[in-house]
This record gives C-alpha cells, sequence and structure tokens, in this order.
C-alpha cells in the first residue's frame, strides 16, 4: 500500500512538473475596509490542469503592509475562543465570556508570507482565484494599546506576533492574508482585478495581560476589505 501510494504521489509530481504549462505572475493590490487599509505585492507560479488548461494551482510570495485606526483585537487562541482546537472550531460558536480585547490608537504591520493559490479561467480574458498566505512572519513596531476586561482597561504595549501560520480559522497564529478575486486580461500579459481581501492582523502584548479562562497574550482582528489590483503574466 505504501508503495502504491508513494507511486501516485510521485506521478502527479512529475505530471505537473512536466507535463503541464505554467505561467508566472507578478501582482500588485490595494484594499480598505473601515479604518483599515492594506497593500500588497506578490509573485506567483500557476501550473495549469487538465488538457484545456482551464484551472490551475500555484505557489509563491507575498509581502502585505497593513495599516489600521482605532481598532480592537480580540483574544486569538482558539482554545481560548472555541474551548477546543482542531479544524471544528470552523463550526463551534465563540465562547463571549472568554473574549477580551486590546484597542490600539494605531497598528502597522509588515507580513512576509509564502502563498498558495487557486485559479479558473473560464474564458482567455476572465479569471476568478482565491489565494492564501501559509506560512511566514511579521515585521512591526511594538504600539501602546489599551487591554479592556469588561469595563475595565489597563495601559499595555503590544507588537505584531512574529511567526505567522496557517493552522485553519481560530487556530491560525500571526498575520495571514487572502483573498477572491476576479479578473479580467485587458492584454496578453496585464489584467485588472477586484477582489474581496479577509486580513488576519495579530498582536502579542508584553505580558499575558488576560488572565480567565487561562493567561493570554495573542489578540487578533479580522478585517474584510475591498481589494483593487493588477496582474501582470511574466510568461
Amino acid at each position: 500500500m505504501k508503495k502504491v501510494i508513494l507511486t501516485a504521489v510521485l506521478s502527479g509530481l512529475g505530471y505537473l512538473a512536466v507535463g503541464q504549462a505554467t505561467n508566472r505572475f507578478l501582482e500588485g493590490t490595494i484594499a480598505a475596509g473601515q479604518r483599515k487599509f492594506s497593500g500588497s505585492a506578490a509573485y506567483r507560479y500557476q501550473w495549469n490542469l487538465g488538457k484545456k488548461g482551464k484551472f490551475s494551482i500555484g505557489v509563491g510570495g507575498r509581502i502585505t503592509t497593513f495599516r489600521g485606526t482605532d481598532l480592537y483585537y480580540e483574544t486569538a487562541p482558539a482554545n481560548i475562543t472555541s474551548g477546543k482546537t482542531g479544524v471544528t472550531v470552523i463550526f463551534t460558536e465563540t465562547i463571549a465570556a472568554n473574549i477580551d480585547s486590546i484597542q490600539m490608537a494605531s497598528s502597522s504591520l509588515t507580513a512576509i508570507n509564502a502563498m498558495i493559490s487557486l485559479a479558473y479561467r473560464p474564458t482567455t480574458r476572465w479569471e476568478i482565484g482565491f489565494n492564501i498566505d501559509a506560512i511566514g512572519f511579521t515585521l512591526g513596531n511594538e504600539k501602546n494599546a489599551q487591554y479592556i476586561n469588561e469595563s475595565q482597561t489597563t495601559a499595555t504595549t503590544a507588537s505584531p506576533t512574529r511567526f505567522n501560520l496557517l493552522l485553519t480559522s481560530d487556530n491560525d497564529l500571526g498575520t495571514l492574508n487572502s483573498e477572491l478575486w476576479l479578473a479580467y486580461g485587458i492584454s496578453e500579459k496585464m489584467h485588472l482585478k477586484i477582489g474581496y481581501q479577509f486580513l488576519f492582523t495579530e498582536y502579542t502584548t508584553a505580558s499575558e495581560v488576560q488572565t480567565f479562562p487561562e493567561p493570554n497574550d495573542r489578540f487578533r482582528n479580522k478585517g474584510s476589505l475591498i481589494a483593487l489590483g493588477v496582474m501582470y503574466r511574466l510568461r
């Protein structure tokens, strides 16, 4: 059985690497939401699948810069927000009594991540796709913040969580960007795109300011932004 599985995996990799056409893209995107703004630049390498090559899968890298004003960051770890970890947290109600927050007058960070992408091209000019950050790190300075527990506030400081990792929903760590987009080709190489960006940004406080139901220093903001961008096909 192990031999069969290994053969199938190697055959699949060979199919992608040898039997399929590829494309390389450079992308630039700006996005905005309520008191939120992001700008990103990405490079992705896309493998076309199937005889017609309408579907494609790719990998790449993305730099996302984020700016926020007067934002609330809520308790982040899944074991606190949902009382459990694992993929089932997607379907689990948030435990409101476990959620505290920090408020920041301004937040700014830059995330550098590897990303995964999927796309479908129904015609030569139109393409719809999805991408999501998978792993990386975040840069940014320490900021003043107010820790809020019910009606009580305490002054603290917070810095961007340094390590980013995609694990599903509240299991995620750090700052992760994802986009659902629609693109139109204005030329053979240049495409314009519009999309919806879902951006997790995360800060870690200088100490474990939250004590119930257990000590915690990680707080997350989930941002919904409208995105506009360009894609340039290198080949």
